[in-house]
C-alpha cells in the first residue's frame, strides 16, 4: 500500500508516517517511480509504534521492541533484555510521576494559601 492509504487507514499524517521510516520504526520500499509502498502488516506497526509512544517510550526503545512485536502488543517473554528494557522505562516513568505528584502539592499549597488570604482580607 501506498503511504495515502496507509495515512488513511490509521489516521497518521504522511509526515508522520516518514518520520517513522527515518527512525527506523517503520520499513518501506520504492517503486521504479519512487513512490514508498508499505507491507499489508504496516496498518499493524504504526498501531504498536503509537502505543509505545502513548506510553512513554523513546523511539530508540521502540525501534528494540518492534521486532519482538507480533498483532497489537510485544509478546517479551523469549525477550529477558527487553523485559530489562520496559522495566526500567517503567522506573523512570515512576520517578516522573512522583516528581510531577511533588510539583502539584506544592503549587496546591501555594493557591490555597493565596486563596485563603484573599477570602480573609
Amino acid at each position: 500500500m501506498r503511504i495515502g492509504e496507509l495515512s488513511h487507514r490509521t489516521g497518521v499524517s504522511h509526515r508522520l508516517l516518514r518520520y517513522y521510516e527515518e527512525q527506523g520504526l517503520l520499513s518501506t520500499t520504492r517503486t521504479p517511480g519512487g513512490f514508498r509502498t508499505y507491507a499489508p502488516e504496516a496498518p499493524t506497526v504504526v498501531q504498536q509504534i503509537r502505543a509505545l509512544l502513548a506510553a512513554g517510550l523513546p523511539t530508540r526503545v521502540i525501534r528494540d521492541i518492534l521486532p519482538c512485536a507480533h498483532g497489537p502488543a510485544p509478546d517479551l517473554e523469549s525477550h529477558p533484555d527487553m523485559l530489562a528494557v520496559l522495566r526500567r522505562e517503567l522506573t523512570e516513568i515512576e520517578a516522573r510521576l512522583e516528581c510531577l505528584a511533588e510539583s502539584r502539592d506544592i503549587l496546591a499549597g501555594y493557591l490555597a494559601t493565596t486563596e485563603a488570604r484573599g477570602t480573609n482580607g
